[in-house]
């Protein structure tokens, strides 16, 4: 794990720089814990996390406690293993999935399991969703099995369907609505992961952790 470092982002920001996504799950959940009334949000990515504060507050004094409760944060591994939930909506996600996706023979080869170890292996473990980016509601989810660490497609498909499961480098996701994608494919949800009328739109917040169950072990 990196030690974070602190740069300016505007009179309003901080930008932590984590250095790879586990920590930036340790750091956000450390701060969130914290609770400081000055911090309006948090919004992390892969190796970054922005902290948006009130209008008005010391950005030195604000950015020594930042590095310092980060420093903490990294020092007594608070990342992954943390399964305290980050706030309302935050607890597991059960997440059922027929695995019938169209790379998924492709994925097997890749990582030399069989397509049911592939199965095996995403449902046996529980990802974190790390962060939100590319699409709204695209979380990306990490620790799960290192075996599935496959690269993007080659080229990317003009068209994927919501409910899409997918794999890409160390990360796992499920394409919340139809739209172009070039990750690696291998099944498909019913679960509504994104819905304008709730609040917050998004099921899967950064923090969230995610469980994916194979249909076929349920009927």
């Amino acid at each position: 794990m990196s030690r974070p470092r602190l740069r300016p982002a505007g009179d309003r920001g901080l930008l932590l720089e984590t250095g790879d996504p586990q920590t930036t799950v340790g750091v956000c959940a450390a701060l969130r814990q914290a609770d400081r009334p000055e911090i309006e949000d948090l919004i992390p990515a892969a190796a970054t996390v922005l902290v948006r504060v009130a209008r008005g507050t010391d950005l030195t004094d604000l950015g020594n406690w930042l590095l310092a409760t980060a420093a903490a944060a990294v020092t007594v591994g608070s990342t992954t293993a943390d399964r305290t939930p980050a706030g309302p909506g935050t607890g597991e996600l059960l997440i059922p999935v027929r695995y019938d996706g169209p790379d998924l023979t492709d994925v097997a080869a890749a990582t030399g399991l069989s397509p049911a170890q592939v199965i095996a292996a995403h449902t046996g473990t529980p990802w974190q969703a790390a962060f939100v980016g590319f699409a709204p509601g695209f979380a990306y989810l990490i620790g799960g099995d290192p075996r599935l660490a496959v690269p993007r497609r080659a080229q990317s498909r003009t068209e994927v369907p919501a409910g899409s499961v997918a794999l890409a480098g160390e990360y796992s996701a499920v394409y919340p609505r139809r739209s172009p994608g070039g990750w690696q494919l291998i099944g498909t949800t019913e679960v509504t992961l994104w819905d304008q009328a709730a609040d917050p739109p998004a099921a899967i917040q950064p923090g969230r952790w995610v469980r994916f169950v194979n249909e076929e072990d349920r009927s």
